[in-house]
């Protein structure tokens, strides 16, 4: 990896932990245990989409084992990790597709995230009763994804557009040929 690879991943891991924190302080749904909004999935996309499944994979193993251990514990490491494996999975899949709209990438992603942590649940639990959990998130991971889509959407929006615009520098040394 470049140095410009490198303080990006930084920057990437960074945001995607503070975003963690963040909707820690303001849950969705309080008292329904594994629903968050999941801002951080936002920072999952952008890498997906801007820096590839290599960069995308290890920013998710990194995210999971550092808020684990911030904000969690060890039993939280294993929820996010199979939520997380099971999301990135599906999300390298559909953005294969040409055209993929990333907003449904999102969805598929958030519920995917909550069934990775509804499988780990049931081990733990040894009941198939945690599947009685079901219906309730999958109508949150479609509402997360969709705004986390939606969110993502634009951010990459802007940041493309951001990307096309010719510096000051190159067009007045354009000029100057």
């Amino acid at each position: 990896m470049t140095a410009k690879r490198i303080a990006q991943f930084g920057l990437l891991t960074a945001v995607a932990l503070v975003l963690g924190w963040v909707e820690r302080m303001f849950p969705v749904a309080p008292g329904i245990p594994g629903i968050k909004l999941g801002l951080g999935n936002t920072v999952l996309l952008y890498a997906i989409y801007m820096m590839g499944a290599k960069e995308a994979s290890l920013l998710m193993v990194i995210k999971v084992l550092l808020s684990g251990f911030m904000f969690s514990g060890l039993s939280g490491i294993l929820y996010s990790f199979a939520g997380g494996v099971l999301s990135l999975v599906v999300l390298l899949l559909l953005k294969r597709i040409p055209h993929a709209n990333i907003i449904i990438v999102s969805i598929s992603g958030a519920v995917a995230h909550h069934m990775g942590q509804l499988i780990v649940a049931s081990v733990f639990v040894l009941s198939r009763a945690v599947l009685g959990y079901v219906p309730v998130l999958l109508v949150s991971g479609v509402i997360t994804g969709l705004l986390t889509g939606i969110v993502a959407k634009y951010v990459l929006k802007g940041l493309k557009l951001y990307r096309e615009k010719p510096k000051a520098s190159d067009k007045s040394n354009k000029d100057k040929e």
